[in-house]
């Protein structure tokens, strides 16, 4: 009944509502409207990101050296004579990691992906809530101008690190980052989950309530099973980083104890007593951890879509792929110890967390295999899109790999806070996850903005992306092998890292390069948003459901009637068909029997 009403009001809306400017761009309730906006405030978030680490690894690479560029970005005050401060420096670690983690990787992909093909794969008119869809936006902007508004203040932004850890974020006089750029650090990521919460609750409902006739739970694309578990995983995860946030305010501003214990600071002892700051580590880590898979499952999701769709293949062990979803889901919420393991965790109960953390690499193993067997004689159409994905498959098994040394408590407690740890999660969360935001924008380009992008550019981006990514995170390894600590701001000051030097100064230059090879990507989509070829409806022969609807926006997706579905999302090459795709809204014919992958 609900879905009934829900199309009618669509409908109604379609017909009877002209929308002014102000309600059709900037307080949209459509989601495709609102998957642009989630879509370019990433973008912008990540530019800042990137030119963030150029600046900090031109430190590195050449320590106390004068640069114009970091002069000119920072001002006198914060890069006098050109030179970066200390103090900045730690700033700059700190929101770059903040914004690619949260306002990237977690806003952007899921706020982009999950709004744009939701309703369309499910076959929905909308959003359960285009208004809470809207606030969700609003709050995600709102946290990203608190968050970049840190850099402006007058101690600069927060500096404890990405997980900012106490005392440093408990103390406003621990340093001078610890100040105003915290509270602001603080407000905005309180903001930042308000927007998570709404945006999840909406994705949940609107899967479990509003799939079209047909749509059986074991018909939905992975992409959508992917975009569900992530959801899950941030309303049972993200109120507890907000729990975190609240009580180190209370800490920062009330006089309360439950992060702090017997501090000194030059000398004077304060009044503090009773906390722990090892009770900060685990309730950020509660949530740190599912949040690698909040950002990595929409990825993995949108490459299952994209290599099927590519090999011209069904994908391999479809409900496999959906038990390693939901298997990932769970364990995920049993393994945030492993980042614990130096904290003087009990070795009984550090083992139970690498037996879980072990375990975890089961279900990825699943999803490596399944993509590598969907690849195998397939008739591959090299995209763009599907180098993207493919490149995707190449960072989870090398970046997993080495997380399987750090999931051991014994040698995880040699490499843990080095450089070996920064290469492992950048090669298989952070590159992961970009390679999949890159893949589902080149894919679904021609459905958000009815125009297609430039192939050309397309290889020409991911190589040099793919190239300059391993050029800066492999040899990350050795500098942690080398016992080289993150975070430093120059290496320079001890003899025993002289060795690392000359490797630094090769991650910074793959680092510019890898840098640089984005403004192709910037050049080809904004230059593609208004003078590319116009797109056909279905341009890559693709049998999810989206690709029925007009290349035209209308509010309602569908003109008419919703379609009916009829077969799962994946009948390529099927045996006896005229054409190598079946869309999923084409009845079975008589003696034609449904595959289930």
């Amino acid at each position: 009944m609900g879905q009934v009403q829900h199309a009618a009001h669509a409908e109604h809306h379609q017909h009877h509502h002209e929308e002014s400017f102000v309600s059709k761009y900037v307080f949209s309730q459509d989601h495709k409207m609102i998957s642009k906006q989630f879509l370019i405030t990433a973008i912008i978030m990540a530019c800042v990101a990137v030119m963030m680490s150029i600046l900090f690894r031109l430190q590195l690479a050449w320590p106390g050296e004068s640069f114009g560029l970091t002069h000119f970005l920072l001002g006198e005050k914060w890069a006098p004579g050109g030179v970066l401060d200390p103090n900045m420096y730690l700033g700059l670690v700190t929101i770059h990691g903040t914004i690619m983690v949260f306002f990237v990787l977690t806003g952007g992909l899921s706020g982009t992906f999950s709004n744009l093909l939701i309703p369309l794969q499910v076959g929905a008119r909308d959003m359960a809530s285009g208004f809470i869809n809207m606030l969700s936006y609003w709050f995600f902007f709102l946290s990203s101008v608190l968050m970049l508004s840190s850099l402006f203040v007058e101690g600069g932004p927060a500096s404890g690190g990405w997980t900012v850890y106490p005392p440093l974020s408990a103390l406003p006089q621990a340093m001078p980052g610890s100040g105003a750029g915290m509270t602001l650090w603080l407000l905005s990521m309180a903001i930042f989950i308000a927007s998570s919460l709404m945006g999840g609750l909406n994705y949940v409902v609107t899967i479990l309530n509003l799939r079209t006739k047909g749509m059986k739970m074991t018909r939905l694309p992975l992409t959508i099973w992917a975009f569900l578990i992530t959801a899950v995983l941030g309303i049972l995860s993200f109120p507890v980083l907000l729990s975190a946030a609240l009580l180190l305010l209370l800490d920062r501003s009330l006089g309360t104890s439950f992060y702090l214990s017997d501090i000194h600071i030059a000398g004077e002892a304060l009044d503090h007593t009773g906390g722990s700051p090892i009770l900060f580590e685990h309730l950020f880590w509660f949530l740190g951890h599912p949040e690698v898979y909040i950002v990595l499952l929409p990825a993995l999701g949108i490459s299952s879509e994209i290599i099927a769709t590519n090999s011209r293949k069904p994908i391999f062990g479809y409900r496999a792929m959906i038990g390693s979803i939901l298997a990932i889901g769970f364990l995920s919420f049993i393994v945030w110890g492993h980042h614990m393991f130096v904290t003087g965790m009990n070795p009984f109960l550090g083992s139970v967390f690498v037996f879980t953390t072990l375990l975890i690499a089961i279900p990825s193993a699943v999803k490596v295999f399944n993509y590598i067997t969907t690849l195998w004689r397939g008739n591959i159409v090299f995209t763009p899109a599907m180098l993207f994905s493919i490149g995707l498959v190449a960072t989870f098994i090398a970046g997993g790999l080495t997380g399987i040394i750090l999931a051991d408590s014994a040698l995880d407690i040699v490499v843990h806070d080095t450089y070996f740890v920064v290469a492992h999660f950048h090669i298989v969360m952070g590159m992961s996850a970009i390679f999949g935001m890159f893949a589902g924008i080149y894919h679904w380009f021609p459905k958000m903005y009815g125009r297609m992008m430039n192939t050309r550019l397309g290889y020409a981006h991911f190589w040099i992306t793919f190239v300059c990514a391993f050029g800066v995170f492999f040899p990350m390894h050795f500098i942690g092998l080398a016992g080289a600590p993150r975070r430093y701001y120059a290496y320079t000051e001890f003899p025993m890292f002289n060795g690392v030097v000359d490797l630094n100064v090769l991650v910074t230059i793959f680092a510019i390069v890898g840098g640089l090879a984005q403004v192709i990507f910037l050049y080809n989509f904004f230059y593609s948003l208004r003078r590319g070829p116009r797109a056909v409806q279905n341009p890559w022969r693709g049998n999810t459901l989206e690709w029925t609807t007009p290349v035209e926006h209308i509010h309602g997706n569908w003109p008419g009637p919703i379609p009916t579905v009829y077969r799962w999302p994946y009948d390529y090459s099927k045996p006896g068909k005229e054409e190598d795709f079946v869309p999923q809204i084409v009845p079975l014919e008589a003696g034609e029997e449904e595959d289930h992958g």
